[in-house]
Formats: structure tokens, C-alpha cells, sequence
């Protein structure tokens, strides 16, 4: 490895077919944040990985849903694998379920990730604790595209504390906030189906937003960013 490399980290050089859609993706206009929810298409997203270790651990699939005009978009929907050089530990596996064949089988990395460019477009993203997710799919970009991922992101973790702070204090899981609202998930910890769950929580806070004078993304991480400070002075 050169010294760039080891300064900027690995190059990666992508195929001219690969290089082309990753230069169409980034040329895409940007969402308007201002825009109001009705008018607005975001992506929910939620990802299984080999670990909870934000540094060592490996994404191994990505599922994502959209929600537009108030719904959630069952047709406009996204789950993927990406292939393992190394499959995960059996406990792992226990946890969401995807094989060491399905593993194997995965798409290549890179093509996995500019599929999942593809459907998110230039859309919003929407999370149950932020970090993760991020910092995964962030990884992997990094890793096999070559680029930082720059995009923004809501994190419901603080948002709904945010709207309902009389029960800050005692929801904090996904889990939680999906009893409160009677939320149903077919499948925890897979990608798709605790995306599906999160966008079901996504659209309970639109109209509590809304009774607060939020009408736009914009407005939402305001209330994030107000809420991550109470969270940090408390």
C-alpha cells in the first residue's frame, strides 16, 4: 500500500460500467428539505451486520422502504445481501437469520451498494438509532465505491422522545415505541421487516410533528438536534 493509500485510505477503482452509475447517482438533485412531508419521498432503512463493532464488523445486508404521501410504499421496497469473503459466527446467524449459503451468494459488494443508491436516489433517509446504520453503510461506500457518503439522515431514536417527552425516559428501543403504537413486526432483526416497522413509526410521528408546527424533514432534525442536547445536558 502507497502512501496516499495509508493517507487517505485504499483507492478503489471501480469498472467503467460501475464508475458510470455511481456518477449518475451522484448527479441527481438533491431532496428539498423544505419541502412539506406530503411532498417529500423518504427511505427508511435498517441493516444486519456480523457485529455491533462499528470499526470491525461488516455490513451484510441493507433493507429499505419508502414513505410518500403519507404511506408506507410496500411496492417501492428494497432488501439485499452482500456476499461475505467470511461468514459470520452461528450466534450471528441465530440473531437475522442469513445463512452461510446465502452469505456466500450475496451480490458483490459493490454492486449491492449501487443498487441501494439506485432505489434511494437522493431521498432522506430514516433511522431507529442513526449511528449504526450509518456508520455501516458509510463503511462499506467508503470501502467499495470509493467515496464518502454524505446524506442526510433522521434518527428516530431522538425524534419521538422529542414529540412525547413524557415517556423519554421509558421508551428508548424500537421495541418500545412499537408497543406503545401497536406496531407488528413479521420478522425482528431482519433489514426489511424492522425497516417496515420503523416507516409504521416514521408515519405515527408525522401528524404529532405536525400538532408541533413540523411540517417539513427540516423541521424533524431541529427536534432531533434539541433533543440529542436535553439527552447530553440531563
Amino acid at each position: 500500500m502507497g502512501l496516499l493509500d495509508r493517507l487517505f485510505g485504499r483507492r478503489v477503482h471501480l469498472d467503467p460500467a460501475l464508475s458510470g452509475r455511481l456518477d449518475a447517482w451522484s448527479g441527481r438533485p438533491e431532496a428539498d428539505l423544505s419541502e412539506d412531508f406530503d411532498a417529500t419521498r423518504y427511505v427508511v432503512v435498517d441493516v444486519e451486520t456480523t457485529g455491533l463493532d462499528l470499526a470491525r464488523d461488516r455490513l451484510i445486508a441493507i433493507g429499505a422502504c419508502a414513505v410518500e404521501n403519507g404511506e408506507v410504499v410496500m411496492a417501492d421496497s428494497f432488501e439485499i445481501v452482500l456476499r461475505q469473503d467470511r461468514i459470520s459466527t452461528k450466534d450471528n446467524i441465530l440473531i437475522h437469520g442469513i445463512g452461510g449459503e446465502a452469505q456466500r451468494e450475496g451480490l458483490e459488494p459493490a454492486e449491492a451498494l449501487l443498487r441501494f443508491l439506485d432505489f434511494l436516489g437522493k431521498s432522506p433517509l430514516v433511522a431507529f438509532h442513526v449511528t449504526f446504520d450509518q456508520t455501516m453503510i458509510k463503511r462499506a461506500v467508503k470501502e467499495y465505491l470509493g467515496f464518502d457518503f454524505k446524506h442526510p439522515w433522521l434518527d428516530l431514536a431522538y425524534v419521538m422522545p422529542g414529540l412525547l417527552p413524557q415517556f423519554a425516559q421509558r421508551y428508548r428501543a424500537l421495541d418500545d415505541w412499537s408497543n406503545y403504537f401497536e406496531i407488528s413486526n413479521f420478522a425482528r432483526h431482519s433489514a426489511l421487516a424492522d425497516a417496515l416497522a420503523t416507516a409504521q413509526l416514521f408515519l405515527c410521528a408525522l401528524p404529532l410533528a405536525r400538532d408541533k408546527q413540523s411540517s417539513c424533514y427540516r423541521n424533524l432534525q431541529d427536534l432531533e438536534k434539541a433533543q440529542r442536547w436535553i439527552n447530553w445536558t440531563g
